[in-house]
């Protein structure tokens, strides 16, 4: 594999994000046709799940795309459907001549078999375990491998870490770009979750206020055994996300119970930690107790695959290594 069917493989991830969580239940899948070194046609999953990304980009392209390689995040699908043809078929009637695909579809009704159809249609097919397609399908990929979304716990924290004063004020640990960055990250949920207590004694809005992604804020969840009020969902247990289904993304901030409840169910695929440049002291931890029996057993859990300074704070974010 060259180098540079690595470089538009990833450039492709990129693009699939802004399918990202629209797409949903499909998953957000990018596509890039190159012909000649140079891109003629882009695509990704459009809101709702169709039309798929190589169609809009075959679309885009018309009669440039016979001869094109294709890049595909995720295999092309082998089942036709009500809501569209199959994409490796339309990409073998367009006439490409190659297509690199950057994960495995585990949907039973392709999973190998789109691979197999360009095949038996004279295409070349690259199969490369791509880290940054992997990425970026990672919650179709856990619902599929999991029966659960993808979480992503957030914290905000003090360099003590804290996430309040000892009386319980909050606002703000973080600065603006900070909390930007946070609305950013709820546009890409499709589920945001906090605790029962967060919920009753803050009231939060948990929307998006980046101007243009108002419409794109997440459903509403909390970490309760008691009601909710109208317009919020309750999960009883984060060892049984079901619930959520068919949420792809799940956005935790918190309180430091919630946290907690989480990271002992080892429910927490991504941890993203921003961190502001103050002490606060005796003030409110961020995560409490999640039975640890050793310190022995909390190494090895965690790899940091990014770190930028947001204003005057700082953004650490981990993946749970598995």
């Amino acid at each position: 594999m060259h180098v540079r069917d690595l470089r538009w493989l990833s450039a492709a991830a990129r693009i699939a994000e802004r399918g990202r969580p629209l797409s949903r239940p499909n998953p957000a899948v990018g596509c890039i046709l190159v012909k000649d070194g140079r891109v003629i046609a882009r695509g990704w999953t459009q809101p709702g799940g169709r039309p798929h990304a190589e169609a809009m980009a075959l679309a885009a392209a018309g009669n440039m795309a016979k001869g094109a390689t294709a890049y595909v995040t995720l295999e092309p699908c082998a089942h036709e459907s009500e809501r569209g043809p199959c994409c490796a078929g339309l990409l073998a009637r367009a006439g490409v001549a190659k297509v690199v695909v950057g994960a495995y579809d585990p949907d039973l009704r392709t999973a190998g078999s789109g691979n197999a159809m360009l095949r038996d249609a004279g295409i070349e097919v690259a199969e490369v375990a791509h880290e940054g397609c992997a990425d970026s399908l990672a919650g179709y990929l856990t619902r599929a491998s999991l029966d659960r979304p993808f979480v992503t716990l957030k914290l905000a924290l003090s360099l003590d870490g804290c996430i309040a004063l000892a009386s319980g004020e909050s606002q703000w640990i973080t600065g603006a770009a900070a909390r930007a960055h946070t609305h950013l990250e709820r546009a890409q949920h499709d589920a945001i979750l906090v605790g029962g207590g967060t919920l009753r004694t803050d009231n939060p809005r948990l929307d998006v206020r980046l101007p243009g992604l108002e419409a794109r804020s997440p459903e509403r969840w909390a970490l309760t055994r008691g009601d909710v009020p109208d317009g919020w969902r309750a999960l009883r247990d984060p060892a049984d996300l079901s619930a959520l289904a068919p949420a792809q993304y799940l956005f935790v901030e918190g309180g430091a119970q919630t946290a907690a409840a989480f990271l002992a169910a080892d429910a927490v695929d991504r941890l993203l930690i921003y961190r502001a440049p103050i002490v606060v002291g005796a003030g409110q931890t961020g995560v409490a107790d999640i039975g640890l029996g050793s310190l022995s057993d909390a190494h090895g859990r965690w790899r940091q695959v990014d770190r930028r300074t947001l204003g005057t704070d700082t953004l650490e974010v981990y993946a749970r290594t598995r």
